[in-house]
This record gives structure tokens, sequence and C-alpha cells, in this order.
């Protein structure tokens, strides 16, 4: 698979491993199938007679042979390990089935996304290939996936959470196809020397590659990368593939979006675009008192509270950050971790604490927009007060956007590019623990683990109020810089709700 996605993937994969570098974001992907894959395991064998091949533990020679002893007992095997034809495959689930009175398997890759990707294809296409090859019996081959219309009803009772979906007539006419990438896989990992690719889209799709960084060395220098440019989509991206385009400065400017040409014209001539006059005018002309807010939410694989949804967002976290007419700041903050569904407990601390009028700026307002819309939906009692902060929202992010433009911010418009370019008092840099909304996120999964100690709790929890805090500080230090006020500003208050 890493083959199917660049060869070069594939010969970092067997020669420099240790070149990888994944992100928080792919780490906390690799948590969420780790999750769905124990769960499935427990689906798929509810008498508890199967057996996981440790592959990591035992090694994958020693997976093969162990899964190769385990076929005679006819038992449900996870992360069966077969080796044939030149390609070595560990399968999620090996389910012992009887099909017109011949003992066969059953193949199931379990994936913990929402639909079936092209990827998944090419998965149980190789997977079912290598298995067929070492001479097993299989009579289906399936994807299962997360199923987002399930409905958590509580007492660990998961079944229906996975979707299978058939693949077998699919998987078992691709083995001419699969045996080609196989042998042109043997070829790339038999070489000594890396083969040469340019970065490009595969960097990205169908997953972020931990090699990209390592790749991006190997490369002739340029200038100024056309990975600067925000957006890159449709006509464009065709055009810079079919010239294998890496120089921002070879980019027409006709192919260009209005935004994508202030990128380009900022970085070519190292300088800041700054709409002072319409930043502070359109600043201006939303109502006072100004408040700034923030959200943390996470979204859970599987559910675990009773009347709940697959990857259902639940916020559980905010910062608040409330101008006084004497220009210093009041702050509010709220956060639950006892393990509890927060929706509720969030919804009424955020009403207690909001101005019951001005503006109230957030950035990038989708993401907060939709949570109070769901929140006002789910309860009415609340919706009133919850539906006023909704129509109250603003879009700092539309307004930097529009009237600002910092080389530093290197094509992008996130919170954590846009404030060191003005401010030399607030920065991410000194967090500990949680350092960004990934990282938030898997930090709240653990607290409310029921095995997390006080002390890691605590500890855990400093740390998001400390994240979730400077995100709303950062919303009132890039304001006052788009109204020429000064980014140092006192705390006179700060309460909990």
């Amino acid at each position: 698979m890493a083959f199917r996605q660049c060869p070069r993937r594939l010969w970092l994969e067997v020669h420099q491993p240790s070149l990888r570098e994944d992100s928080a974001a792919t780490e906390a992907k690799f948590a969420v199938g780790d999750l769905v894959g124990e769960l499935a395991r427990q689906l798929y064998d509810p008498e508890d007679n199967g057996v996981l091949v440790q592959v990591m533990e035992e090694g994958p020679d020693a997976g093969v042979a162990r899964t190769e002893a385990l076929l005679d007992k006819r038992v449900p095997i996870f992360e069966a390990g077969f080796q044939a034809a030149g390609a070595r495959a560990f399968i999620d689930i090996l389910r012992p089935v009887k099909k017109s009175g011949q003992r066969s398997w059953e193949l199931i890759e379990v994936k913990s996304s929402t639909s079936l990707k092209g990827n998944h294809r090419d998965d149980v296409a190789i997977q079912a290939y290598v298995a067929q090859q070492a001479h097993l019996n299989l009579s289906a081959v399936k994807v299962a996936h997360i199923d987002t219309s399930f409905i958590y009803k509580g007492q660990d009772h998961y079944d229906g959470l996975l979707r299978e979906i058939d693949l077998t007539h699919e998987a078992l006419n691709r083995f001419d196809e699969v045996a080609q990438w196989v042998n042109l896989a043997q070829e790339i990992v038999a070489s000594e020397n890396m083969p040469f690719i340019l970065t490009g889209a595969q960097c990205r799709s169908p997953h972020p590659c931990g090699f990209v960084k390592y790749c991006r060395t190997q490369e002739a220098p340029v200038a100024y990368s056309v990975d600067l440019l925000p957006r890159v989509q449709g006509e464009l991206r065709r055009w810079m593939q079919a010239h294998q385009t890496r120089e921002l400065s070879e980019v027409p400017d006709e192919k260009l979006t209005p935004v994508q040409l202030r990128v380009k014209k900022c970085t070519l001539s190292n300088s800041c675009f700054f709409d002072r006059a319409g930043a502070k005018s359109e600043v201006l002309s939303y109502s006072k008192p100004h408040t700034f807010l923030d959200f943390e939410a996470v979204q859970l694989a599987v559910p675990i509270w009773p009347g709940t949804h697959p990857y259902q967002m639940f916020p559980f976290q905010f910062s608040l950050h409330i101008r006084r007419q004497d220009g210093a700041l009041d702050h509010h903050e709220f956060m639950d971790l006892s393990g509890a569904e927060p929706s509720r407990a969030f919804a009424e601390a955020l009403v207690r604490a909001c101005p019951t009028t001005g503006s109230i700026f957030v950035w990038n307002a989708s993401f907060e927009l939709a949570r109070l819309g769901a929140l006002a939906q789910q309860f009415a009692d609340l919706k009133p007060s919850l539906s006023d902060i909704q129509d109250r929202i603003v879009d700092l992010l539309k307004i930097v956007e529009k009237c600002y433009y910092h080389p530093e911010q290197r094509g992008s418009w996130k919170l954590k590019r846009v404030l060191p370019t003005l401010s030399s008092v607030l920065n991410y840099d000194h967090l500990e623990g949680v350092k960004d909304g990934y990282m938030a996120v898997l930090a709240y999964v653990e607290a409310i683990q029921p095995e997390t100690s006080f002390e890691r709790r605590a500890q855990i929890e400093q740390e998001l109020f400390t994240y979730c805090r400077l995100d709303s500080l950062a919303l009132v230090t890039i304001l006052n810089a788009m109204v020429n006020h000064s980014e140092t500003e006192l705390l006179v208050s700060s309460s909990r709700p």
C-alpha cells in the first residue's frame, strides 16, 4: 500500500524507516484505528474463542508461522499473516465459515472511516491475493467501516456499528493487477538507490506521508515553492502537474485567484499586505462589547454515551475573553472532564458567560456556528440564548484574509500562522503537552478514562486550559493589530462557570 501511494515511500519504509515523522493528526488517526480494530474483534468474536496474532511482539515471520498453525483450529484469527508470491499481508479479521458444505474463510478488513475509499479496494485486493496464493480457501472478501447512522444504546452494545461491504468478486478478479504491483514493488525494494519522485499531491493522498519533510530536502532547492499557494485545485492543479511546476514564480498570474495572487506577490517581494483602513473600518462596524471565543470539541469513532452517533461532535471546553469599556479584559473558561456527555454543561456555561449584547469574534466561524446550531437543536430550553449567540458570531478569519497577509504565514491563515506575524508577546512554542487541536482531543480522551490518575488528569486539565486560553487571547491580539491597538492586554479577572 505504501508502494501504491508512492514508490519512494515504499523504499524509505524498508531502507530508512527512522526518517519517518508522523504528525499529531496522523497519530490521532492511528489511535482511532486501533480502538475500532479492538472493538471489531469483539463484534466478530462474541464467544471470545478467537486468537490475536501479536505481529509487533512476535515479528512478521513468527506471525505467519503462528497463523499457519491456527488454521486447523477453525477459530477467528485476528491479524492473520500470510506470505506468498513475493508479498506478505496481515489481515484484520479471518473468520471460518462453511459454504456449500466446504470449509472456507471470510476476509474482513476493518476501517475507521465512514465510507468505502478507493484505497480500501486496493487494500483488500492485495490481502486476498496474498492469502489465496498461500492456498487459503476464501469465500468472501469484505470491508467493514463505521456506520454513522448507528445509535449507541449503552451497556457496551455495539452491534451495528460496522457496515460490511462485500468486495469478493472485485477483489478476486484483480489478481493479475496485484501481481504487477508486487513485482514492481519488489524491484523498488531490491534497488540500492532510492527512486527519485518529486513531492506532490501523492504526499497527501490517500494519507499524509511521514517522509515528505525528508523528501523535500532531497530535491533541488527552489526559491519559493508552489506549496505556498492556498487552495490549489481544479484547473490550476492540473496545469501545475502537467508542467511539473515547483517554483512559485513560474505560475502565471492569470491562473491564480485574488488571494493566491496576493500570496505570490507578497512572497516574491518579501512584503506584507495590510489594508489597515479597511480592516479597522470593518472591525469597528461590529457592535460592542467585543467578545472573543474559542471551542474545543471531540469526535468519537466509537460512541461512549447512550443516544449518540459515531463521529458526533461534542464541545467540551471553551475560553472566552470580553473587552470591557475601559479596554481591559474579563476572562471566562469552562471544561468538563467528568466523563459524562459534556454538551449540556458546556451549553449552560456558555450561555452564562456570554454577554447578551455585542459581537462575538471567532476564527473560522463554520465550526462554532455548526456546534451552536447542533446545541440549539439538542436543548430546546437553551435554544433562544444559543441562537442569539449564533446570530452575533463574527468570523475574524474572513476580515484578516481580506485585509492582511504576511510572507511568514506561508500560504496559510491558520491562527498559529497568523499570530506570530502580529505579536512578539504571544506564541504557541512555549506550550507543554497540548499544542494543537488534535493533541487536545487525545488529551481529553485520556483524561476521561477511569484508569487515568488524579495527578495526570489535573495535568491534562491545566494543559487544555492553557492551550484554549491562548487561542482566544490570540483573537484579541489579532483584532488589536487590525485596529492599531497595543498587543499587550491585562487580564483583570478570570472565572470558570
